[in-house]
């Protein structure tokens, strides 16, 4: 069973910057999407950012400019480099692993594999 491990959460000020880290247990069958959400509570879980294999990165419009995501196949992992943040960023945040879709990259309902999440909190 494939697990998967975010890290890089924290609490920031509006206008900083974080890091966000996803490790996957073994290799993925390719081609794969490696996939960033997000929620809160009362509301659906949101795609942010994904990449899939041998693609260009998706983002939602809402982060487009200021978040940039990468893979490091490597060492099986998936970075979520978040810049300018606002109060409206925050939510747990959720690192996810397709092998197959239908939906497309930032639907959550493709994704098999997911991380327990990491809380981002941004303070106005």
């Amino acid at each position: 069973q494939v697990q998967i491990r975010e890290s890089g959460g924290d609490s920031v000020q509006t206008g900083g910057s974080l890091r966000l880290r996803c490790e996957v247990s073994e290799v993925l069958a390719r081609p794969n999407c490696m996939g960033w959400f997000r929620q809160v509570p009362g509301r659906e879980r949101e795609g942010v950012a994904a990449q899939c294999s041998s693609s260009t990165p998706d983002y939602a419009d809402s982060v487009l400019g200021r978040f940039t995501i990468s893979r490091d196949d490597r060492v099986r992992s998936v970075y979520l480099e978040m810049n300018n943040l606002q109060p409206a960023d925050s939510a747990l945040y959720y690192c996810a692993a397709a092998t197959s879709w239908t939906w497309g990259p930032l639907s959550s309902r493709d994704y098999k594999f997911w991380g327990p999440g990491t809380q981002v909190t941004v303070s106005s």
